[in-house]
Order: C-alpha cells, then structure tokens, then sequence
C-alpha cells in the first residue's frame, strides 16, 4: 500500500526539523527510499509547498494520506484560495 507522508532528511540544528512531503510504500521506515516528492514543509519558517496535480495524481492511483500530510494539505489549500 503507498503512503503519502512526512519524510525528514539529514540531520537537524536544535530541534529545526524541515519535511519532504513523498510517496513511499507503508511498510518501509521514515527515511528510507521513496518513489516521488510532491512538497515539503517547515513548520520553523511557516513554510508549505504542495505540487497539487501529483498529490491528486497519486490519490487517483490508490495512495493514502498519513493525517497529518491530511490536514497540512487542507491548510495549503486554504493559504492559496486567500491568497488568490
């Protein structure tokens, strides 16, 4: 079963974690190999960016959201609608 989920690379400064957002297969640990990148986010910069159409894509393909890459994706809708 594919995931869509956090994944946090490399290593951190005091606690200053950023995220890449990526398609993985559910059993596989969090910093293992991953088919695609669809964003990231960090959560010290208020930062989020999501390609839309891939999120979608992968969706259509059967791929299942992890809550928290959930709620981050309604919160970057809501960013780009009031933005627009």
């Amino acid at each position: 079963m594919l995931r869509i989920r956090l994944r946090r690379p490399g290593k951190s400064v005091k606690g200053r974690y950023h995220y890449k957002i990526v398609v993985i297969e559910g059993k596989f640990a969090r910093e293992s190999k991953f088919l695609v990148q669809i964003g990231h986010y960090d959560p010290s910069r208020q930062l989020l960016k999501f390609d839309i159409e891939k999120y979608q894509a992968w969706l259509a393909k059967g791929a299942t959201p992890t809550e928290t890459v959930a709620t981050l994706f309604k919160r970057y809708k809501k960013q780009t609608a009031k933005a627009a």
